[in-house]
């Protein structure tokens, strides 16, 4: 965690930034795993900038001028600007112009004849990311959401999703009208209106793979990657932890290792997504982009590929990529590595040895949990090698 002897103390050295850790607004509990875990990885990544984490961002404190920002979530434009971040070097994150654009809304176009959308959406995203991403709709109003649902039920059950919704969370599966009404009433009209949902055609056999970027100071790193599921405290299957391979460079490298048909497919759409928010959403920028991808048939048997969701923030992979960057910074021949993240749930778990925890804790919702991050040291690559 962020050394509480910080609290007072936001000098930074000279020529370096303070970090910042930055918790919005919308999260009411300011506590717990997801808490601390931010902090812990806030005090690796300054540890990696070769500075110090201060405290949490708060409005009545001065800080420096130079200082380097972690969210927990996307900044908007205007928070951005309030904040003193203007481009990649000034956040582990991302910046969009409008609230919407950093949800899993912007992965899917409105439904034909769509009344009702945010202001600042854009329709042109929609018909050019329509190959890339899986058959579904953004809906803002129950007209909408019906229209949706009705032209998807024809492959079969279709899943709900709530914009804000984090690993499997706030989502339902629904076969018919009556169930799609439950699930708009549970809503309400005005979070519909404000907030939005998603709705996509259901997938059996899914894989997701994460295709990833990360740019720190002069250290940009891509990757791609598995994510594992895991039971919880509760029963419910949830996201486990991901396995990564990192390169040193840009998605050009990532696109010249020896890559499954599958794998060559997921980064090429998920390159092109991001390529297409960039050209649709001016103003947009991210240091850390991260995108799930899943591969699944539906109902009749029909295969797809597409992006589900976007992440511009810290997110459960963060702990693998800072265990790669650390590698790239200490061995300037290492040009591949291999990463794993692990949320295990329960008591008494076992860490590998060498393993980097990042939280060990009871919270008081999730129960007792586990995370960590280890590094395969024998497999890293190094440009001398080949």
């Amino acid at each position: 965690m962020v050394d509480p002897s910080l609290a007072s103390d936001v000098s930074a050295t000279p020529g370096l930034p303070v970090v910042i850790v930055y918790r919005h607004q919308r999260h009411a509990r300011r506590g717990g795993h997801e808490g601390d875990t931010l902090r812990e990885l806030a005090r690796q990544i300054a540890e990696l900038k070769g500075t110090h984490a201060a405290c949490e961002f708060h409005d009545a404190r001065a800080y420096p001028a130079h200082r380097y920002l972690i969210p927990d979530d996307t900044l908007t434009l205007a928070q951005a600007h309030k904040l003193g971040v203007h481009s990649v070097h000034d956040l582990y994150g991302g910046v969009v112009p409008f609230p919407f654009v950093a949800t899993k809304l912007i992965a899917h176009s409105l439904p034909g004849g769509a009344s009702s959308a945010p202001p600042g959406w854009s329709r042109a995203l929609g018909a050019r990311i329509a190959s890339l991403v899986l058959p579904g709709y953004a809906a803002f109003s129950r007209d909408d959401a019906r229209s949706a649902a009705r032209a998807l039920w024809e492959g079969g059950r279709v899943r709900v999703k709530r914009p804000y919704g984090i690993g499997g969370a706030g989502q339902a599966l629904i076969a018919n009208e009556d169930e799609l009404e439950a699930q708009l009433d549970a809503l309400g009209d005005e979070a519909l209106r404000t907030d939005g949902i998603s709705i996509e055609r259901h997938l059996e056999a899914l894989d997701t793979f994460s295709v990833g970027q990360v740019m720190l100071d002069d250290l940009l790193v891509s990757y791609y990657g598995v994510q594992h599921l895991t039971r919880n405290n509760h029963g419910h299957d949830v996201y486990g932890g991901s396995d990564l391979v990192v390169v040193r460079g840009g998605f050009d490298v990532l696109e010249r290792l020896d890559l499954t048909a599958d794998l060559r497919e997921c980064i090429a759409k998920a390159r092109a997504f991001d390529a297409a928010v960039q050209i649709d959403y001016a103003g947009f920028f991210a240091s850390r982009r991260n995108y799930d991808v899943a591969c699944g048939i539906d109902a009749a048997g029909v295969r797809y590929c597409g992006v589900l969701e976007q992440s511009w923030r810290v997110g459960g992979a963060t702990g693998a990529e800072i265990g790669a960057l650390r590698t790239f910074r200490a061995e300037p021949e290492a040009c591949v590595v291999r990463a794993s993240t692990r949320e295990i749930y329960g008591e008494n778990v076992q860490v590998p040895d060498g393993a980097c925890v990042v939280y060990r804790g009871v919270d008081t919702q999730a129960g007792p949990i586990t995370k960590f991050y280890t590094l395969d040291r024998d497999t890293v690559q190094r440009s001398s090698d080949s």
